[in-house]
């Protein structure tokens, strides 16, 4: 055979060519020559590789490389072309001496799979894995498995190469389960996966569940029910309901779902049932129950689809009868129609099937309510919805009470369990079974309740019913035996078990208790009820109310003839026990009680034992609470006692209360001084107000009504005295309306120097408040700020000023020499001067206002002052009655008073001169 002439070497070749002759052996000297050629056509290149495999066959490079090329030249062509057949021989050639190299073998086998060669592609495989050693095997397995999943590969061969592989490596048998399925070999993969269930060391390599991997079972077990066989389907579903809690609705679905299409129904229904009596979750419940209604109503939907077969049947019933006067009992074709139309064998049961649907949609209250008590058998709410459910049966509605108050255990119950037999009783009571109910109540006061108050409760509703059918003294006996306490051989037996029930602690329930006494009130006498009350004190179990009650009660029987005060007395014992028993603020209430019970009844008789309880009452009250006492003692005074004693109890009420209510303290006192005394008495109300110690803006509140008196007794010096004080404490810039009062009180009775004067002053408190502001910190500046200078060293050395600083800010504060402290003794601290001290020598203010040299004061107006009467105001009510008892006996002692008029007050000639005229 000629060769052609362009595969010969040219003469670009002969370098390479020398090289390979002169040394056929070594490679890199024929992978220069390849590197050289890799422009020239493959034939050529391939007559270099076939010289150089000829020279070298063991070099895997060569034989790599050179496949690899063959491989890309029938990339595109059609598997029956014939240079399949020759990359067949280069690799079988190859393998000659390369059988030990797993990527040789894989390109190989890679290659028949794609050309569809099944014998020789699975003969190659298993030539592969006997040539390669054990640890290289998953490489071939992998492309194995490709090939056997291939459409056209016979199942017996994949399922032995299936086989083959899972004992080379078992865990993979997912896989193997997966083929199995995609194959429709339903037998061999539900067989599969159940031995997969049973292996307990089975590790999942796709991460799946055993839950999963059980669902995965129950869906391929019920979806080819009629395909599997030889498995115990009921019995794996089943293990699996028990072992996996979770979700095992579907689980009971697929239990049904297996004898639905085996054509058993009933079972199917038994199946459903048992589902739904057994979850003890909502959410498989309604996947059993929604399951189950679809089932019944897809069963419906048939059977009334079917009806129109009924005349037929109805045709060979009449054939039949007719066919009967005939001696045909040996026939069997007649006989086995006479069966066929047995009732038992009657399909017309569209009726029973609707109402058992119907029946179905109804139970779903009763049957979700069960799963919420399965989930807690001791929830009292599900227990009396499970009641509600039972309505206008009264039978269902007893079985159900007395299922659950055998259920619910006391302690361990969610709610309250005394309100099921109370409710249980109440049943009998609505139906006319009062015997009944005694009997249930009865036995539901001997049960061990949690709390001391469940078993009061149960005991109150007893006492109730026996109130309601009209047998008081049952009632009343009732509550005496619930009450009665425990006798010593009980308590010592109780105690020796260690476990008290609540049976030993209800004689102290106060719930009951106060039932107690609410019958006796209305039912009993006024010595039993006493009794009950006294009980209930040494019992140390009274409220505040239970005292105000029980001394309302006395004061309410207390006898009507004047000559007995036996009752009220007693109430008002009962009035001092409770104020010794309880503290404030509890014991507020019994004594604004007692002291307004006490002035009601005794009033002037006994006064002085009425002040002994005030005085008591105002010492023992906090400074809270303290105020609504003082204003009640000192409407005592005012009634009943002396008007200087009113005063005095206003005054301590003005050093008792909390400072952010001595305002209002003061205001009520001065109000009541000036109605009893007369305005000037108020004065030295308000000079003890401005020097207590309110806070600055109620001193400011003060000083300014205080200003505004002495204005309208036509005092104005001492106005403008009081204005000057609270000046002080009003910031121009934050309060201008004190400012504004002040120019209008200079405008109308002030002269040029008082409103200079205001002016100088309202200036340098501006001052002070600007200087103040800039060295002291923010939140010296607020409301109740610092009166002295330690306080404010205090706060200024916690916010970390230096020592040096809070010095340099003492000399500011402070007067700088001797000389100076009495002139400014009187001053406050933080009020600076219209002048600047600096290093101990004073500056004057720049802005001091200049007057005119030619300005005199002798040359002013002179300003005519208005005179007014002095209002009736000013001599308080005590004066006026003693006006009104004066004009008595005016005309008897004119002369006296004439000869008298020398030792009169000014007061007194005035209003003598005022009546005269």
């Amino acid at each position: 055979m000629s060769i052609a002439q362009d595969l010969y070497p040219t003469e670009e070749d002969y370098l390479y060519e020398e090289e390979v002759l002169r040394n056929p052996n070594n490679l890199k000297l024929w992978w220069r020559y390849l590197i050289a050629k890799s422009d020239a056509p493959f034939k050529k290149r391939a007559i270099i590789y076939e010289r150089a495999l000829k020279a070298l066959p063991g070099s895997y490079k060569l034989w790599h490389a050179y496949l690899r090329e063959r491989l890309e030249i029938v990339r595109n062509l059609p598997i029956t072309h014939s240079q399949y057949q020759t990359l067949n021989n280069t690799f079988e050639r190859a393998l000659a001496t390369m059988h030990k190299m797993p990527r040789i073998w894989t390109m190989f086998l890679q290659s028949l799979t794609h050309q569809k060669l099944i014998t020789r592609t699975r003969r190659t495989f298993d030539r592969a894995l006997c040539a390669l050693p054990v640890t290289q095997h998953d490489r071939i397995w992998e492309c194995y498995l490709v090939f056997v999943s291939q459409r056209g590969v016979p199942i017996d061969t994949s399922l032995r190469v299936y086989k083959r592989y899972l004992k080379y490596d078992p865990s993979h048998i997912e896989d193997f389960i997966e083929f199995l399925v995609n194959s429709q070999l339903w037998q061999e993969a539900a067989e599969r996966l159940a031995g997969v269930l049973n292996d307990d060391q089975f590790y999942s390599i796709k991460g799946k569940t055993k839950h999963r991997l059980w669902l995965e079972l129950c869906d391929l077990l019920t979806q080819h029910a009629t395909e599997i066989s030889g498995l115990n389907v009921d019995a794996i579903i089943r293990g699996g309901i028990r072992k996996f809690t979770d979700e095992v609705g579907r689980l009971w679905t697929s239990l049904a779902d297996y004898y639905i299409r085996r054509q058993l129904l009933e079972k199917a229904r038994d199946v459903f049932e048992e589902g739904m009596t057994t979850v003890v979750t909502v959410r498989d419940f309604s996947v059993i129950f929604d399951a189950y209604s679809q089932f019944e109503d897809s069963v419906l939907s048939i059977k009334m689809d079917n009806m129109d077969d009924s005349d037929e049947e109805d045709g060979n019933e009449d054939d039949i009868e007719e066919d009967d006067e005939e001696d045909d009992r040996l026939d069997i074709e007649k006989l086995r129609k006479r069966i066929s139309c047995f009732w038992l064998k009657d399909d017309k049961d569209v009726d029973l099937r609707l109402a058992r649907y119907e029946h179905l949609m109804d139970r779903r209250p009763e049957l979700a309510n069960s799963v919420l008590l399965r989930q807690n058998p001791h929830n009292v709410e599900q227990w009396h919805r499970r009641v509600k459910l039972f309505e206008g049966n009264p039978t269902k509605q007893i079985l159900t009470y007395t299922e659950a108050v055998r259920t619910v255990d006391p302690m361990k119950a969610v709610g309250k369990p005394h309100t099921l037999w109370v409710a249980f009783a109440k049943l009998y009571e609505t139906h006319g079974d009062v015997s009944n109910a005694r009997v249930i109540f009865d036995k539901a006061v001997q049960v061990n309740y949690k709390a001391v108050d469940h078993l009061a409760s149960i005991w109150c509703e007893w006492a109730e019913m026996e109130l309601r059918h009209k047998n008081l003294k049952g009632a009343l006996e009732l509550m005496r035996r619930a009450t009665a306490e425990p006798s010593v051989e009980v308590k010592r037996r109780v105690a020796a078990d260690g476990n008290e029930p609540v049976q030993m602690k209800v004689h102290k329930s106060l719930k009951l208790w106060t039932f107690y006494v609410d019958l006796e009130e209305s039912l009993g006498t006024l010595e039993s009820t006493r009794v009950v009350y006294e009980k209930i004190l040494d019992l140390r179990i009274a409220t505040p109310q239970i005292i105000i009650n029980y001394a309302m009660l006395l004061e309410v029987s207390a006898n009507p003839n004047p000559l007995e005060h036996k009752y009220f007395e007693d109430s008002f014992k009962v009035y001092e026990r409770g104020v010794k028993i309880f503290k404030y603020p509890h014991v507020k209430d019994i004594w604004v009680t007692y002291l307004s019970k006490f002035v009601k009844r005794y009033g002037k008789s006994k006064l002085e034992r009425a002040r002994e309880i005030f005085e008591k009452a105002v010492e023992e009250a906090p400074a809270e609470s303290v105020k609504p006492l003082y204003l009640q003692y000192a409407k005592l005074e005012e009634d009943y006692g002396l008007a200087k004693r009113a005063m005095r109890v206003y005054d301590q009420a003005t050093k008792a209360v909390p400072p952010n209510e001595k305002l209002g303290m003061y205001e009520i006192y001065i109000a009541r001084a000036a109605d009893i005394f007369g305005l000037p008495k108020t004065r030295e109300i308000y000079e003890q107000a401005i020097e207590s110690r309110l806070p600055d803006k109620d001193v400011k509140v003060m000083c300014l009504r205080y200003a505004e008196l002495e204005k309208n007794l036509g005092e104005i010096d001492r106005a403008r005295a009081l204005y000057k004080h609270a000046s002080q404490f009003a910031n121009p810039k934050s309060d201008p309306d004190f400012w504004n009062k002040w120019h209008e009180f200079e405008v109308l009775h002030g002269n040029e120097d008082t409103y200079r004067e205001m002016r100088r002053i309202m200036r340098s408190v501006d001052a002070s408040y600007s200087q103040t502001h800039f060295i002291l910190p923010e939140y010296l500046m607020q409301k109740d700020q610092m009166q002295t200078l330690d306080e404010a060293k205090d706060v200024l050395k916690k916010a970390g000023v230096a020592e040096d600083e809070m010095a340099a800010l003492e000399r500011q504060l402070l007067p700088t020499t001797n000389d100076t402290s009495a002139k400014d003794g009187g001053r406050r601290l933080g009020f600076v001067s219209a002048g600047l001290q600096q290093n101990g020598e004073t500056t004057a203010n720049t802005e001091d206002i200049e007057l005119p040299e030619d300005s005199d004061p002798e040359d002013e107006e002179k300003v005519e002052i208005a005179q007014k009467e002095i209002p009736d105001a000013v001599f308080g009510g005590l004066v006026r009655k003693r006006d009104e008892a004066d004009d008595k006996g005016k005309e008897a002692t004119d002369t006296e008073n004439k000869e008298n008029d020398g030792h009169l007050g000014a007061l007194e000639r005035i209003k003598r001169m005022r009546r005269g005229a």
